[in-house]
């Protein structure tokens, strides 16, 4: 091959994995922002003809977010929003607890001072944010003040699980701010973990973000018990 198509070749490769990275990142972003319900179908040619591309890179991104657990790829080239069922749920939120735990315990023994003041700062700039009412721009800096846990723990490996894992409960996870005076109490919950994590108290903060998470799956059942019996799992707000 000639230098020049072998440019060529390079350049077309790396247009094709932009065009999944994008296409992958914007469908997952409706999926855990509630945009695109669970139990969804996903049309290729539609996803295709949105971004401009041939249905290969389309193909590809949704073989990816199959792998991560957000869609589920069946027969005949469908492929729909993982709609996971009850027993599911709860073992993934279950998971979950013990995940988060783990992280917040270990941000009070490792976490830099630096960032225990940033998430302190956080948390304070949440509880304005409570105070007015403004659940969008709290459900944005919750995910802000999780990530900040995650990234205390100074472990890549538990940081990328936990993420992973909270991928695939964040559509669930972001309906808890539709039920009456969650706002509150998620920022009075908050309040328990930075507290621990600031006085470096390892096992108050673990079990300071496990009855966190608790509370979280219950709120969640309690959004779910309000609505018409099979829309549970599959009407969530777009916004939280």
């Amino acid at each position: 091959m000639r230098e020049a198509e072998k440019r060529l070749s390079a350049s077309s490769l790396e247009t094709v994995r932009t065009s999944v990275d994008a296409i992958r990142l914007e469908v997952a972003r409706r999926i855990v922002t509630g945009e695109v319900e669970p139990g969804t179908p996903l049309d290729e040619s539609g996803l295709a003809g949105e971004f401009g591309v041939s249905r290969t890179p389309v193909r590809e991104a949704l073989r990816q977010l199959a792998s991560s657990g957000l869609v589920q790829q069946r027969p005949h080239r469908r492929t729909v929003v993982t709609k996971p069922s009850d027993k599911a749920l709860s073992d993934m939120f279950d998971v979950m607890s013990y995940l988060e735990g783990l992280c917040a315990g270990l941000c009070a023994k490792v976490m830099p001072p630096a960032e225990r003041k940033a998430l302190e700062d956080l948390h304070t700039q949440m509880g304005a944010l409570t105070r007015a009412g403004d659940s969008q721009g709290y459900a944005q800096a919750n995910e802000y003040f999780h990530n900040a846990i995650y990234d205390g723990t100074q472990n890549a490996y538990l940081i990328e699980i936990t993420f992973l894992t909270r991928m695939r409960l964040q559509p669930f996870r972001r309906a808890q701010f539709d039920t009456l005076g969650r706002l509150a109490a998620s920022h009075t919950e908050h309040t328990e973990v930075v507290e621990a994590i600031l006085r470096g108290d390892q096992r108050g903060a673990e079990e300071a973000m496990r009855a966190h998470i608790g509370l979280v799956e219950e709120a969640w059942h309690e959004f779910a018990s309000d609505m018409p019996q099979d829309a549970s799992a599959t009407k969530l707000r777009h916004e939280p």
